[in-house]
């Protein structure tokens, strides 16, 4: 039996290598299907890793207050965006009042940014892609931030307004690729800024929002720079993170006493934990699953069809050989099984030259583009499984022809 076995997959590749164009060109359904799978699955998988690695460094004790509905949403997500928009701003002054009486908060730091900027210098800049970021100085504590090199700005600059500017490290190296940033001069909107730090490197969120194209300025030069009548982000930090939920409680009915909702009404602001947004990306990371598993599926059924005709046009050409083989006593179900483990190992080659591409095009993401790439086992498993699976449908009906073929008619085929 086992002789038998590894003579079919001696035949099989034999077959293979035969007509190997061929092949190759019939496996390509079955290479893009599993290549997504192994691609999508190390993109997702590093995603979570690395949500999980952003929200321990912002710690289990911290939460958010917005104006607007944060995180990833399809369509709009069932939100009464003309509603929202009317609600009253954050201000710094809902700040202050939070860290005045709530006593069991630790710290709130407020932020407010305006994306598209460019930074320059005498020499240099940026791409209008900068996200310039307005924030207060404690802000580096509730946010998970840590400063490379230098330093951040401190209450005094804050209260001044003085234009101090702390760097990612993408717009660090952009402008001063060869030399530090620390005291030298950049310019946002026109306006001069002195460099007094650079941040720790981050790297992007999902493939798209480079946390590192960053650049943060006290938040009162901010105001000043784009406008007071923005609303603020609060970033609030409890004592521990068993006093989270009576911090959040203290802060939620703080805010409506202060904005005026009545008992009945719906908070006219967001609170964001750090675990909804984590299920945000989660279910989101859900529906790329699906539509990922939707392509693969595609492209193993035009795969499995390839090999449908593929195995058909064999049976075809080797009529005779199978009517030789016949004659010589060789069962229907040595037949059945030879061209099934054809069928299999044709299948199978595809899958793992999807999975070799998958791996590759992993790699390469992690090492051009500073993705989070990690392949779970189970997708190379899962690869493998389904790649084995759609030869062995697809070739069950042209091993079965070939099986039932007469052995006088098939000897007299030319």
């Amino acid at each position: 039996m086992i002789r038998a076995g590894l003579d079919s997959v001696a035949l099989a590749f034999g077959s293979f290598r035969g007509n190997l164009l061929r092949s190759l060109l019939t496996l390509l359904g079955i290479v893009i299907g599993v290549a997504t799978v192994v691609t999508m699955m190390a993109l997702l998988e590093g995603l979570k890793l690395k949500v999980v690695k952003d929200f321990a460094q912002l710690g289990a004790n911290t939460f958010r207050i917005d104006k607007w509905p944060t995180g990833f949403r399809v369509g709009n997500g069932g939100i009464d965006w003309k509603r929202v928009s009317s609600r009253p701003r954050l201000t710094l002054s809902d700040r202050k009042a939070l860290s005045e009486k709530a006593p069991s908060v630790q710290g709130v730091s407020a932020s407010s940014w305006s994306p598209a900027q460019k930074v320059t210098t005498a020499d240099a800049e940026t791409q209008p892609s900068v996200f310039v970021v307005g924030a207060t100085p404690d802000y580096l504590d509730t946010a998970g931030l840590t400063v490379a090199d230098g330093r951040f700005f401190h209450d005094g600059e804050d209260q001044d307004a003085r234009r101090v500017a702390v760097l990612g490290p993408d717009v660090a190296d952009k402008l001063f690729a060869t030399e530090s940033p620390l005291g030298r001069e950049v310019r946002i909107k026109g306006r001069p800024y002195t460099v007094v730090g650079v941040l720790e490197r981050r790297g992007k969120v999902l493939g798209l929002f480079n946390l590192d194209n960053m650049a943060f300025v006290p938040m009162n030069t901010f105001l000043g720079a784009f406008g007071r009548q923005r609303t603020v982000t609060l970033n609030v930090q409890a004592r521990s993170p068993e006093t989270l939920e009576p911090s959040k409680d203290e802060v939620v009915r703080i805010l409506r006493q202060r904005r005026g909702v009545d008992p009945d009404q719906e908070n006219n602001f967001e609170v964001n934990t750090n675990e909804s947004m984590a299920k945000q990306l989660t279910d989101l990371a859900g529906v790329l699953t699906a539509a990922t598993f939707g392509v693969c599926l595609l492209s193993l059924l035009v795969g499995g069809i390839g090999i449908l005709n593929i195995m058909l046009i064999a049976v075809t050409e080797r009529t005779k050989e199978i009517g030789i083989r016949k004659a010589l006593g060789a069962t229907r179900r040595r037949i059945l099984a030879q061209f099934t483990v054809e069928a299999v190992v044709l299948s199978l080659t595809g899958g793992l030259l999807g999975i070799a591409l998958g791996f590759g095009i992993a790699w390469l993401g992690r090492w051009a583009l500073g993705l989070y790439t990690t392949v779970p086992t189970w997708a190379v498993v899962l690869s493998v499984g389904m790649s084995s699976g759609v030869g062995l449908v697809f070739g069950i009906y042209p091993a079965a022809r070939a099986s039932r073929l007469d052995p006088v008619e098939a000897m007299r085929a030319e």
